[in-house]
Protein backbone atom coordinates (compact mmCIF):
# COMPACT_ATOMS: atom_id res chain seq x y z
CA UNK A 1 0.00 0.00 0.00
CA UNK A 2 1.13 3.31 -1.05
CA UNK A 3 1.61 6.21 1.67
CA UNK A 4 0.08 8.41 0.09
CA UNK A 5 -3.27 6.13 0.38
CA UNK A 6 -3.09 6.40 3.80
CA UNK A 7 -2.92 10.19 4.08
CA UNK A 8 -6.76 10.89 3.87
CA UNK A 9 -7.15 8.04 6.57
CA UNK A 10 -4.88 10.37 8.60
CA UNK A 11 -6.89 13.62 7.82
CA UNK A 12 -9.39 12.01 8.94
CA UNK A 13 -8.39 10.69 12.37
CA UNK A 14 -7.05 14.18 12.58
CA UNK A 15 -10.65 15.97 12.39
CA UNK A 16 -12.16 12.85 14.64
CA UNK A 17 -9.84 13.60 17.12
CA UNK A 18 -10.52 17.15 17.29
CA UNK A 19 -14.05 17.25 17.37
CA UNK A 20 -13.37 14.75 20.35
CA UNK A 21 -11.41 17.12 22.37
CA UNK A 22 -13.48 19.99 21.34
CA UNK A 23 -16.48 18.25 22.37
CA UNK A 24 -15.00 16.92 25.68
CA UNK A 25 -13.86 20.52 26.96
CA UNK A 26 -17.67 22.28 25.32
CA UNK A 27 -19.32 19.99 27.73
CA UNK A 28 -17.13 20.26 30.32
CA UNK A 29 -17.87 23.81 30.72
CA UNK A 30 -21.45 23.36 29.98
CA UNK A 31 -21.91 21.39 32.86
CA UNK A 32 -19.80 23.49 34.87
CA UNK A 33 -22.08 27.12 33.99
CA UNK A 34 -25.14 24.32 35.22
CA UNK A 35 -23.65 23.96 38.05
CA UNK A 36 -22.24 27.59 38.89
CA UNK A 37 -24.62 29.77 36.71
CA UNK A 38 -22.79 32.71 38.40
CA UNK A 39 -19.36 32.39 37.31
CA UNK A 40 -20.74 31.82 33.62
CA UNK A 41 -18.32 34.67 32.54
CA UNK A 42 -15.15 33.51 34.21
CA UNK A 43 -15.75 29.80 32.58
CA UNK A 44 -16.59 31.08 29.44
CA UNK A 45 -13.65 33.28 29.36
CA UNK A 46 -11.21 30.67 30.57
CA UNK A 47 -12.67 28.09 27.94
CA UNK A 48 -11.96 30.39 25.00
CA UNK A 49 -8.10 30.19 24.60
CA UNK A 50 -7.48 26.39 24.92
CA UNK A 51 -10.65 25.90 22.29
CA UNK A 52 -9.08 27.87 19.81
CA UNK A 53 -5.12 26.60 20.19
CA UNK A 54 -6.96 23.26 20.20
CA UNK A 55 -8.85 24.08 16.78
CA UNK A 56 -5.45 26.03 15.94
CA UNK A 57 -3.39 22.52 16.30
CA UNK A 58 -6.05 20.76 14.51
CA UNK A 59 -6.24 23.00 11.33
CA UNK A 60 -1.83 22.57 10.92
CA UNK A 61 -2.01 19.11 11.35
CA UNK A 62 -4.72 19.29 8.20
CA UNK A 63 -2.57 21.73 6.61
CA UNK A 64 0.70 19.45 6.78
CA UNK A 65 -0.88 16.53 5.95
CA UNK A 66 -2.32 17.78 2.74
CA UNK A 67 1.42 18.99 1.80
CA UNK A 68 2.70 15.45 2.60
CA UNK A 69 0.19 14.59 -0.23
CA UNK A 70 0.65 16.85 -2.92
CA UNK A 71 4.57 17.40 -2.11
Amino acid sequence: MEATALLPIGMGLIVIGAGMGIGRFASAAAESIARQPEAADKISGAINLPLFLLEGVAILAEVFTFLMLIL
